[in-house]
């Protein structure tokens, strides 16, 4: 049973995952671990840490469960400062959106990955970042990938996914190979084209953005996301990310021959069936 939980990076994410247990009344101390007091200060007043410390041997006095919920880029620094203070009583999870690069780390810290750490993701989030916008119910009805190793151990798993359901969530498993290259084309690439449209209005007429109407706004709101997350997200999955854009790019290919054709039938075609294919997807 998890009666006391230790979450490293108490931003939107792991502020919600705080948040979201404080609402639905478990009976679960939350203690805050990080660099900046101040945020940790905030977090507490803000009821979604019970306490904290900037002391990580305090910090993970008597915890059932560890969270980290920082970039994936900080993992190794952080495996490395928990080492010495942890034990294999203890679940260890995470909520970064890369996997293989996870357990990559893990295994160099730790030699191998460790029977009950039990890496996650959340798909969710806002392009807001820091514990101000953290939410309970951020995670409700939304996916959670958990991607065990093979001999993970079996109640640590279960004790994982069942917090993420008491959040709304519905949890799924998958290897962390399958979660990369499935995230790569469902969640990163659509914020490579979020950033590099941004990229490309700055860079070919900065005062364009005066003319644009509410589809431009649509789909750039996700280039308002976290620069430093998403940078680290391309560093840990590079090679997935630049298969799938490099796919786009023959999607792009296609559609600008058929413009520059005037191939009304293949245009209209094309179009019709990407809106029936997200309509189904909305509706479904």
């Amino acid at each position: 049973m998890i009666n006391k939980i230790c979450i490293i990076g108490v931003g939107l994410i792991g502020g919600s995952f705080a948040a979201g247990l404080k609402q639905s009344n478990q009976a679960i101390t939350i203690v805050g671990f990080g660099r900046s007091e101040n945020s940790l200060i905030k977090a507490q007043s803000l009821g979604v840490i019970d306490e904290y410390s900037l002391d990580i041997a305090t910090a993970l006095q008597g915890v059932d469960m560890l969270l980290i919920a920082t970039p994936v880029d900080s993992f190794g620094a952080i495996l490395e400062l928990i080492k010495p203070h942890i034990d294999d009583s203890m679940i260890i999870s995470d909520v970064g959106s890369t996997k293989s690069s996870v357990v990559d780390i893990a295994k160099q810290v730790f030699g191998k990955v460790p029977s009950r750490f039990i890496p996650a993701h959340p798909i969710a989030g806002k392009e807001k970042s820091g514990v101000e916008a953290s939410d309970g119910a951020l995670f409700n009805n939304k996916r959670v990938i958990l991607t065990p190793e093979n001999d993970a151990d079996a109640q640590a798993l279960k004790a994982v996914s069942g917090l993420w359901e008491i959040l709304g969530a519905q949890v799924e498993t998958m290897t962390h190979q399958q979660h990369d290259d499935l995230l790569a084309m469902t969640s990163h690439l659509p914020h490579m084209l979020a950033f590099g449209l941004m990229d490309y209005l700055i860079k070919s007429n900065p005062d364009a953005g005066d003319y644009a109407a509410g589809g431009f706004k649509d789909f750039s709101r996700i280039a308002s996301s976290d620069a430093v997350m998403w940078r680290d997200i391309c560093l840990n999955n590079s090679l997935d990310i630049v298969k799938h854009i490099q796919g786009y790019q023959q999607s792009l290919d296609n559609l600008s021959s058929l413009i520059k054709n005037n191939e009304s039938e293949a245009l209209e075609k094309l179009f019709s069936e990407a809106k029936s294919a997200r309509d189904a997807w909305i509706e479904g």
